[in-house]
């Protein structure tokens, strides 16, 4: 609730987005953080760019088979959504010493195959630099990982990853 309600939205639309997803925490205040909420649940997600800012390390998702940003659901013992995103993107990415930026980038909501009868993330969405010399290593989650240059995003992807990706390179000048 902290961190949705002191962000500042970039625009109209993530505003919207934004109110969505504090009144999702406030309908279900027990459990629409975690992955057991049916109707939704908070997850984070994090554009790691590498340290020109030049390129952004993407996972061939092993279950949708698209390429995707790091991320994943919140986890007993998490106290952050800042370190939820950063978590998920060392253990997905093997890289060690992620520089996360202040604040969210962007948030989203997607649908997904959480529950039977499908469910939504409410992906409250982050970057982070790599190291210099970081080397990434394949996750159980992924098919592959690789760098992609901001400016040519590979096939199979989705919108929200386009968005999020657009909005690193505002950030980056």
């Amino acid at each position: 609730m902290r961190v949705l309600s002191s962000w500042e939205a970039p625009d109209a639309g993530q505003e919207d987005v934004r109110l969505g997803f504090l009144r999702h925490l406030e309908e279900y205040p027990a459990d629409g953080m975690w992955r057991e909420c049916a109707a939704g649940h908070i997850t984070a997600s994090t554009a790691v760019l590498d340290a020109s800012r030049g390129r952004v390390l993407l996972t061939l998702h092993a279950k949708f088979k698209l390429w995707f940003q790091l991320g994943g659901h919140c986890e007993p013992g998490d106290v952050t959504l800042a370190g939820v995103a950063l978590r998920e993107a060392t253990e997905e990415s093997g890289i060690g010493d992620l520089r996360l930026l202040p604040g969210p980038v962007q948030l989203d909501r997607h649908a997904v195959r959480c529950h039977p009868d499908g469910t939504w993330h409410l992906d409250v969405q982050y970057a982070a630099i790599a190291p210099e010399d970081a080397r990434h290593t394949v996750s159980d989650e992924s098919d592959a990982l690789a760098w992609f240059p901001l400016d040519g995003l590979p096939e199979p992807t989705d919108d929200a990853l386009r968005r999020l990706v657009a909005r690193c390179q505002e950030l980056s000048g």
